[in-house]
Parts: C-alpha cells; structure tokens; sequence
C-alpha cells in the first residue's frame, strides 16, 4: 500500500509539473538560434587582444600616438580673421610603418565647395520670413573654409598634399617606422564665422551697439587625425554633426591680439606679469586663496570702459599646456574675467569665468560657482580633476567644449531679468560642458564614431553633478522647487522618446550623424540607461565602484564602447550583456504589467485539480497520503470559511506536519501565511528589466521587492510569482517610483486602476 502511495503521489507531481510547463512555454514546431534576450554579447564584441583586453582594460601591447604642436597665432579684429603658423611633431608609437599623415581641417564645413549642406533634404516651404527668404537663396556664399599657403618639412621643403573636404593627406618623403618623429609645419589663415547667424562651434558674435566682436575660437588650426588599432586613420569627414577623435599632445601657443583685449584659453599663462596690470596681479592672487566667492580680475566697470576704445597695438598671450587633445580660447575687449579656488584632491584648482556685462548679473553670480561645484562632483564620480584650471565663457547660442575651456548659453533680457529656464539653462550647459573635460577631453574616446560615449556619459555624470549643485547652493533654485530641475536622467524623462514612432528612432550604437532625435539619441537615452543601471539595477555603491574604475583605466587613453561595458561586468560581478544589447543595440521599450492576480487558501480536501489527474487514470483519491491542497478563491472546492480560519485549521496534514517536526519553542516563531497568490506579469515591451512589484497590505502597510531581471529568462512574455503571505494583499504596483522608463502605466497596478500613463499624455498633448 506504501508503494502505491508514493506512487500516486509522483504521478500528481509529474502532472503538475508538465502543466506548470506547459503554461509558461509555447509548443515550438520548428528549430531556432538563439534569441534569448540573456544570450552574451560574443557576436557584437570583437575579440579580446594585445591591444585592449577581456576585462575591459588597456592591453599589454596598447598604444597610442602622439601630436605635438607649436604655434604663432595672430587674430585681426577690424577684418575678423585669423593666420597662424604651426609646427607639428608627430609620434608613431604604433607597430605600423605610416606612409602619410591625415589632418584634420574643420574650418573647410563652411568653405564654397562644402558638400555637408547637400547632405540634408530640403523642400520649399509655403510661407518664409523675408530675412529666412533672402538668406537662404539669395546671398551669395561667405569666403570661408581653410587657405592653407605652405605645408613643409622641418627644412622648408614643401610636402606633397592632397586636401579632399575636411581632410588632408600629407605624404612623407619615407616611411615612418614604429618609434620615429617627423616634424612639419603648415601656414593657414580663414576668415571668421559669425556663430550667431551662420552656426558653427566657434566663431564671433557682433554687438552692434558698441561695434566690438566677442571670439570663441576652436577648431581654428590644422589638427592631426587619430590612428589606432581599432580601425587605423580615423579620417571620417566632418559633415557638422559629428565631433572629433584626437591625439594627446603638447601644446605651446602664442596668440597676438588688440592690446585691449582679455584671453584666455588651454593651458598655463606663462607671460602673466606681461599681460597683466598690477591691479590685476594683486587680484589674482586674492582669488587663489578663495574659496567661497569668485573674484573680479577685470570688473563690468573696466570692461564697459574697455568698449569704447579699439587699440591699434597689439599683445602676445602666451599658453602651454602638457597631454591635452586640443586647444580653444577665447578673446575680447569686452570681457569681465573672475576666478574662485577650489580644492581637488589636496591641491588648487582654479574656476574661472569669462562674460560681457550682457551675461549680467547672472553669470557674475552662479557662472564660476557652478565651474567650482561641478570639478568636485566630476571628481568624485571619476577622477581628480587633473588640469589646473577651467574655464567657462558667456557666448550667445552655444554649448561646447574644449580642454580646460567651453564656452555657454544663458543671457538676461537688457534689462537685467530672467526666467527660470534661462537661469537653470545656462547653469545646466555650464555644468554639461565643463564635466566634458572629463568626457571626452581626458577620457578620450571617439565622438565622430560613438556620440554616446561621450554625450551619453557625461549628460548622466551631469545629472549627479546637478542635483549635487542644488544641495550646495539652495539659494540657487526658485522657491517651487527643492531640487535642481534636471531634463535629463530621470527614467520617466526619456518615456516618450521610447515609446515614440520606431521609424524615427535608431539604436544609440549608431553613428552620430545617421541618427533620428540626436539629443535623445546621443543625450538623453544613454544617460538614462546609466542612471537606470546605477539606481534601479546595480546599486550605487557597485555602479559607483566600476564607473571610476573604467574611468581611471582609460585616463588619457582611447576607449572603445567595447571596453567601457566589459569594465563595467570586470569591476562589478555584474553580468549585464542583457542590459547592453536591450538598451544600446535594440530600439526594444520598457512595458511590463499585471496579467493575472489569484488568491488562493490551503486545505486538505484534494482540489479539483489532483481529482482530474486521479479520475484519468482510474484510481481513487483516498489511496493518496496526506497532502496540501491550494484552492483558488472562488472555484467550487472554495469555502468561505477559508477566509476566517487559520492556516493550521484549513489543513490537517500541515497541522501534524508542524507539531510533529517543529519544537514548542520553534512552534512560536514559526510563520503562518494565511494568504497566498499566483500573480502574473507579462512584458508586452521587449527590454527585459527588474520587476519592481510594491505591496500594499489590508492594514495600511506597504513592501516593495524587486525581482532582478533575470527572472525573464525563461519566457521572455509572462512569469508567475507565488506568494505566500500573513496579511491580505489589497493593491499591487509595479514601478511606484517609475524607476524603468515604463512606458505604459496602465497595466502597472492591481485591481486595475485605469490612468493615462506619461506617454499617453505626452501623445495627448502633442494631438492638442
């Protein structure tokens, strides 16, 4: 009789295996590779080497090259033009012998011939502005674009050179072998862009009131091209859009200027006494010693008298600057320059600011202090700051960044006024540009390739560093709000980019200028996903650990998307492939609701699923042992005195189960869940992610579990949950803090709550 028992007993347990299996796979008729959304990344990844290892790290073999450069630098304010002669010494470090050298010319996007404007449709439109009509088809092109007037040796002897758009390629009278130097120089001059009407990066902007120019200058000289052993020359056209890959060099560089004018720009002033008034030493001095408040260097009052008058001398402003990927500066009589201390790591840094009297009076109080603020946050998140200064300019419709300099946005009316979104605007840009010293000035990875990998990185360190800057300066922020008002980083932010027309949306592994949305794209997405990864899936502390870790691996290096998510699994015990391919390789959106919610009790009456299985197979329920059976509230083996009972009193067998195995003692501490539920989610989306389920309970109180997001490897559509419980659960809600981008709340909670979710309002208002 035993036998038969036992038995009976594992043919129940078969069956209700095969039926749990049958309810959580599909019959699949035909073969399939795999497609588990868990699958590792070994089909995207190149192969580990020499060069950049497994864990993420630089290889034993890594190398990188080296581009020196030496320049005479002379701007004409009264013709807005700028000349120079430099000298580039460059180092292969490379196993390769090179046969020529690409460079770099910026400038030429704006040239006659440039074909970046052809690249874009356009159709006419039905109504236009008359100053719209005559810009656009009208006026005859501007002379822009590189005049390059000698490309030589060190001896003077002119180089062969071929320039096609953006790039040039300089022959070598020899090969370069692995380890050698070659020097060459080039002689330059373009006519300056006004980056107020015709766009650009840098350039001037005109104030006609007082007839003076205001200059931010980037991108103005040849710059070498990088050569790595990812891909060899990167020699990608610039078409606008995309920034730069550059190698780490040494830079000394003398700008001839107005002797009116105030400059500064990459690297330490080594002439200061000869620039400087004695006024302005004294101070400057002061300035290194506070750290509290900024100090004026030149005062709105000099600078307002500095207007008026248009030198004919000239000054030699002379910066040198050590392992650095570029150089910018900027330039003007109608500057007010402060600067304020602030200590990284034990030693001085210097937060300085440049602005006409237009930035006023908000960027005499909140710019430099936001330079301050956002190396500390920078700092902490990565490394420390490594440069001694860092610089922040007032330039009217710009945010852009160069090594130690950037120049931002944010002007008060005339009268002195602003709004909210200027103020928070432009401390947002001062924030996002001066963190790019660390993405991708120092941390140096490609952004013609990978736009993410630095705007994507940085816009998330931003985020931390804003909400940092509304705890240190309270004072800062409006009275409705109690925290820094940041546009990006939140997961709720980016839900109606995510759940937006997947005809417009690329993936952000994507090359820059082939992507919908860019900002979403190359912003707003990947910083999302990071601060996703650090809050909701890895935790602060591990999130925090690998970041800097991968940050101080590739310090004045080149990294590669590749290793920046192999660091991150290396440093963490974090397998997250998933997470890379879902959110970086897929256009796949965040939707994971409530399917099902079952209540069940116990009992030791067999239910009417164990009695199907016994009937089928011709035996009788009585010559099973004693087992314990859950019934569903309101099938027909319910009754409602389930409800009020116990545990122990619904189930006999579980009652001498626990009085025959458990101690008195043991008996008290025992738990005794009267409330069970099957509850099922399903993931109409396609990104997999955590399930993150809050319980809120008959007596008021609240539980929130997270079921990590390998709970979909299995079935990538539904999964059940059993729960057993000593108090009646009343609500369930997934996401209560809306942490995953969900982009459908409708289907988050339990009873169903019908509620228009943030994209439906989003769709809403677009339709108004």
């Amino acid at each position: 009789m035993e036998r038969l028992k036992y038995y009976l007993l594992s043919v129940v347990f078969i069956s209700a295996a095969v039926f749990a299996q049958e309810q959580e796979t599909e019959d699949v008729k035909t073969g399939h590779t795999n497609n588990n959304k868990f699958k590792q990344l070994y089909d995207e990844f190149s192969s580990p080497n020499m060069y950049r290892s497994a864990s993420g790290a630089p290889g034993s073999a890594y190398y990188q090259q080296q581009a020196d450069y030496k320049m005479d630098i002379v701007l004409d304010d009264k013709n807005a033009r700028i000349s120079g002669f430099e000298t580039i010494t460059y180092t292969n470090n490379s196993p390769d012998h090179l046969k020529y050298l690409w460079v770099q010319l910026d400038q030429n996007v704006r040239a006659k011939d440039s074909k970046s404007p052809l690249i874009e449709g356009s159709g006419l439109e039905p109504v236009m502005r008359p100053g719209e009509f005559t810009a656009k088809y009208m006026k005859a092109p501007l002379e822009r674009g590189f005049n390059i007037q000698k490309v030589a040796d060190a001896n003077g002897k002119p180089l062969p050179h071929m320039i096609n758009r953006t790039m040039m390629r300089v022959e070598l009278p020899k090969p370069l072998k692995t380890g050698e130097k070659f020097s060459f120089s080039i002689k330059w001059w373009y006519n300056i862009n006004d980056h107020v009407n015709e766009d650009g990066r840098s350039g001037y902007e005109y104030f006609p009131k007082d007839g003076n120019r205001a200059y931010v200058i980037a991108q103005f000289y040849p710059r070498m091209a990088v050569y790595n052993d990812v891909e060899g020359w990167q020699n990608s056209q610039f078409w606008g859009r995309d920034e730069f890959a550059l190698p780490f060099g040494d830079y000394e560089v003398d700008i001839t200027v107005p002797a009116d004018h105030i400059l500064d720009g990459t690297g330490r002033l080594i002439n200061r006494k000869d620039v400087f008034s004695k006024t302005m030493m004294k101070r400057y001095e002061a300035a290194k010693k506070s750290y509290n408040k900024p100090v004026l260097i030149v005062t709105q009052e000099e600078a307002e008298a500095a207007e008026k008058g248009f030198s004919e001398k000239a000054k030699t402003w002379k910066l040198r600057a050590e392992n650095v990927r570029d150089f910018g500066f900027a330039t003007s009589r109608k500057f007010i320059w402060d600067m304020m201390a602030v200590k990284i790591g034990g030693k001085d840094v210097i937060a300085v600011s440049l602005y006409p009297k237009e930035g006023n009076p908000l960027w005499e109080e909140w710019s430099t202090k936001a330079v301050a603020s956002t190396l500390e946050s920078y700092s902490r998140m990565t490394f420390d700051y490594p440069y001694h200064k860092a610089i922040s300019v007032h330039a009217k419709q710009q945010g852009m960044e160069y090594p130690m300099i950037c120049w931002n946005y944010g002007r008060p009316k005339e009268d002195g006024t602003y709004s909210d979104r200027v103020k928070y605007g432009m401390m947002g840009v001062i924030i996002h540009e001066v963190g790019h010293n660390f993405f991708p000035m120092i941390v140096n990875s490609d952004e013609r390739q990978w736009t993410w990998m630095d705007e994507g990185l940085n816009t998330f360190v931003q985020y931390v560093a804003e909400q940092d800057f509304g705890e240190k300066y309270p004072e800062a922020l409006s009275p409705q709000h109690d925290a820094f008002p940041s546009d990006r980083g939140p997961a709720h932010l980016i839900v109606p980019y995510m759940g937006g027309n997947q005809d417009f949306i690329a993936p952000i592994m994507t090359k820059g200028l082939n992507t919908y949305q860019f900002g979403n794209n190359a912003y707003g997405k990947p910083a999302t996903a990071l601060n996703i990864l650090r809050e909701t899936v890895m935790g602060r502390d591990l999130f925090d650990y690998a970041f800097k870790e991968y940050s101080r691996r590739w310090m004045f290096k080149h990294p590669t998307p590749e290793d920046f998510f192999r660091t991150m699994e290396d440093a963490s015990a974090f397998d997250l492939d998933w997470f890379w391919r879902g959110w970086f390789y897929t256009t796949d959106w965040v939707d994971i609701g409530i399917k099902d919610v079952k209540k069940f009790y116990v009992s030791s009456t067999p239910n009417r699923f164990v009695k199907d299985i016994i009937e089928k197979r011709g035996m009788k329920v009585e010559d099973l042992p004693p087992l314990v059976y859950m019934v569903e509230e309101g099938s027909e083996d319910f009754k409602e005195e389930m409800k009020t009972s116990t545990l122990l009193e619904n189930s006999t067998p579980l009652k001498e189960y626990v009085m025959d195995n458990f101690t008195p003692e043991e008996q008290k501490n025992i738990k005794a869940p009267n409330f069970f539920y099957n509850i099922t989610f399903e993931k109409p989306g396609g990104l997999v992610m955590p399930i993150i389920v809050e319980y809120t309970y008959a007596d008021g109180t609240k539980k929130t579990e997270t079921y990590p997001a390998q709970i979909w490897r299995k079935n990538d559509k539904e999964v059940t949950k059993a729960i057993a419980s000593d108090k009646e659960i009343v609500n369930i809600t997934l996401d209560p803090n809306l942490e995953t981008a969900d982009i459908d709340t409708n289907n988050n909670s339990w009873p169903k709550e019908v509620q228009p979710s943030d994209f439906d309002k989003f769709k809403n208002k677009v339709k108004g």
